[in-house]
């Protein structure tokens, strides 16, 4: 297949997209770099999370992770500028092939980056990620910078204000350095292309190999970080949209728990029937800035009223040796390749070393669960998608976000709402006898961009309706040499121990090795 006959938007190919000088001047401004750093709203999770030391040993500045880069340019060892540089000259050296970012703002960025070592010769550190350069999807808001939501109707779209989890990571010292494509509202797509894509942008490649898919509806996100073009970026996930591209790219993902992380400032936001589904979370190459990001990412904005003030408990408490793991091998919807069936046996077999009680088992309903949520996505005849369209001015939207499916009754409606409320119930009532689960993130590895949609996604989407937190992170290769995802499954807002044995994992999957682009 030639890879050029993939659809492709005109503002889409060649290197980085940089904002219009239109857009550029309604940023923030280069000279307020200094104080806009010292004046970002701060959420209290950010005020609370110290600075993260690290384990990895990495020596490249592209390839290290946010929390050792951070403590290197707190240590005065690597500067900001110097980081900020490296990155966007890998943008410019991969995204020609990639289409992963979208938008840029790199005077901007190096602007805040001499401020942030500015900062550290003054004495003063701006937070957990001093200095880090970061990515952002597009269906954040990012002040200044265009958010376009994938959708014709905010091409030109510049907030005024960060979403919050952007603005808590620029409060704890992140810089942004540009917009990750996603398709339209995370929700669209087009037959015959399995990766993120969009009217305005076109299609994002996977960086192992730039014929297969980056999987959606993160699919920048996790494209740009697997290829070294960011330490770090903020993703969502309606039904596996961080996880599918941690899976795809071979990074680390996480979608949090139900009431974790504000949804405020995203283009699909909060409230409704699908409010429990929709969660903001990071993906990274190291499991230990999942926790570094999340953490600060956290907590009540007095906005999204489904945030909870819970804690954030330590991984580093977690004894292994004293867990109750469930595993399965295949959810008896998607059945998975030998070699991810392998990975997951692997980290079974991993965890009972270490003293854990391990048996496998898969929770009930999960068939009946996986077609539930197709159905009430389904139930006002997409009327809500519609709404949203219409919201932002979009006239013309991707092919699949179509207005006219059969609607159901209000009758109906309820019965389906009580029907998933049953089946949360009853996988909770299982839930109790395990402390986590190990299980596939898809049924295989990222398959060719122009081919037959796996459906496959039922690996993750369940995880959505019970909104327990799930985290993805590189287990294995396929024979392709495309990267296998490992899922990790914690109760509710127990973060700490799907982190816990996600590091030992990591640890024991050993380093896989990076794109070679």
């Amino acid at each position: 297949m030639n890879s050029s006959s993939l659809p492709l938007s005109s503002a889409s190919r060649g290197a980085s997209v940089r904002p219009s000088r239109r857009g550029f001047l309604r940023s923030a401004g280069l000279g307020a770099a200094g104080s806009l750093l010292g004046t970002l709203a701060v959420g209290s999770s950010a005020r609370a999370a110290a600075p993260a030391t690290s384990d990895d040993t990495s020596t490249e500045i592209i390839w290290m992770s946010a929390s050792r880069l951070a403590q290197l340019i707190r240590e005065k060892k690597v500067s900001s500028t110097e980081a900020t540089r490296a990155y966007i000259q890998r943008i410019q050296a991969v995204n020609p092939t990639l289409n992963a970012v979208v938008k840029t703002c790199f005077d901007r960025a190096l602007a805040e980056a001499k401020a942030a070592d500015d900062a550290v010769a003054s004495g003063r550190t701006l937070g957990p990620l001093h200095g880090v350069p970061m990515t952002i999807k597009d269906l954040l808001d990012t002040a200044g910078v265009v958010s376009t939501g994938g959708t014709l109707g905010r091409i030109d779209y510049v907030p005024a204000a960060d979403a919050t989890a952007v603005a808590r990571a620029r409060a704890a010292g992140a810089i942004l350095l540009g917009k990750t494509n996603t398709p339209e509202f995370t929700l669209s797509g087009v037959d015959g292309i399995t990766s993120t894509w969009n009217l305005i942008y076109g299609v994002t490649r996977n960086p192992h190999n730039p014929l297969h898919s980056s999987a959606g509806s993160s699919g920048g996100a996790g494209s740009i970080v697997a290829a070294g073009g960011a330490a770090f970026d903020i993703g969502s996930d309606f039904g596996g949209s961080i996880r599918g591209p941690a899976h795809a790219n071979g990074v680390a993902g996480i979608k949090p728990s139900t009431g974790r992380v504000p949804r405020t400032g995203h283009i699909v936001d909060y409230g409704g029937i699908f409010d429990a589904y929709q969660q903001v979370g990071p993906l990274a190459r190291r499991v230990e800035d999942l926790v570094l990001v999340t953490r600060v990412i956290s907590g009540p904005d007095g906005k999204d009223a489904a945030i909870l003030p819970a804690p954030f408990l330590e991984p580093a408490a977690v004894d292994l040796s004293k867990l109750r793991v469930a595993f399965y091998l295949s959810n008896g919807v998607s059945a998975p390749t030998a070699e991810t069936q392998a990975m997951v046996k692997r980290a079974a077999d991993s965890l009972a070393a270490l003293g854990a009680t391990v048996r496998e088992d898969l929770h009930p309903h999960y068939r009946e669960a996986v077609e539930l949520r197709t159905r009430l996505r389904q139930a006002d005849g997409n009327q809500w998608m519609k709404r949203l369209a219409e919201k932002v001015g979009s006239r013309t939207v991707a092919p699949s976000l179509k207005f006219s499916a059969p609607a159901s009754t209000s009758a109906e409606l309820i019965a389906l709402l009580q029907e998933q409320d049953r089946y949360r119930r009853a996988m909770t009532s299982w839930f109790k006898n395990y402390d986590v689960i190990l299980c596939p993130a898809n049924a295989g590895p990222a398959p060719r961009i122009q081919s037959a949609r796996d459906g496959s996604m039922s690996y993750t989407a369940i995880y959505n309706i019970s909104g327990w937190p799930a985290l993805v992170l590189r287990g294995g290769t396929s024979p392709e040499k495309l990267p296998l995802g490992l899922q990790v499954v914690g109760r509710p807002l127990r973060e700490d121990v799907a982190f816990a044995v996600a590091l030992h994992l990591e640890r024991a999957f050993g380093p896989f090795p990076h794109p070679v682009l």
